[in-house]
């Protein structure tokens, strides 16, 4: 297996669904293997803010996606919150990297205090062990001292934390391209090429040099 074709994607219950909503499309698109994991809470915002009425079982959350997204099946690998058979259980499978996009502060803690309840939290405990590349996106306003705590105690561990905070010098004209913005920070921290925002000093039709 190439590692640098697989992400490892979990998507949590803190507000946000265009985010993952756009980063999974882009991936996807990219022919990138994505090894998703959707926690319950996750289940309610996605129907929330995209109304999308995620099924309970993992197959058939893989056959919707595949279908709203019209990717090859074998790009997107689907599991359960629970499915300890998973191989992101264990640091032998080589996925480099992990993203949690939206990350809640409940997920935070429990990654902070390496609880591994769920399969989400497991995996990142095993990025964590094996010293590979994890990518939280919390999403709350305002932060605690206790959610900032276990951020900086994550950051020392050399997690990113990356909360999706959108700069407007490239000059968004509608909603999407907010959301886009969020999303090539997370790419370029994944190491993953993409064109969705003009960067720094490139001129564009919405970014002046």
């Amino acid at each position: 297996m190439n590692e640098k074709t697989h992400i490892a994607l979990a998507l949590t219950g803190a507000s946000g669904a265009p985010y993952s909503q756009r980063l999974l499309e882009t991936l996807l698109g990219q022919g990138i293997t994505v090894h998703l994991m959707i926690s319950s809470a996750a289940r309610i915002v996605f129907s929330d803010e995209l109304d999308w009425k995620l099924p309970a079982r993992a197959s058939d959350v893989q056959k919707m996606l595949v279908a709203e997204f019209r990717c090859d099946p074998a790009l997107l690998i689907v599991y359960g919150e629970q499915q300890w058979s998973s191989p992101l259980a264990s640091g032998s499978h080589k996925v480099n990297t992990m993203i949690v996009c939206p990350c809640t502060m409940g997920t935070l803690s429990s990654i902070a205090c390496g609880s591994s309840d769920n399969l989400i939290n497991r995996a990142a405990d095993v990025m964590l062990k094996e010293s590979r590349k994890l990518i939280l996106v919390p999403r709350e306003a305002p932060f605690s001292a206790i959610h900032l705590e276990n951020m900086l105690k994550l950051a020392r561990l050399g997690v990113c934390i990356l909360p999706p905070s959108p700069g407007f010098y490239f000059k968004p004209t509608q909603l999407s391209d907010v959301v886009d913005f969020v999303v090539a920070r997370i790419l370029d921290q994944a190491g993953i090429e993409h064109q969705l925002i003009p960067r720094w000093g490139q001129q564009s039709d919405s970014a002046e040099v």
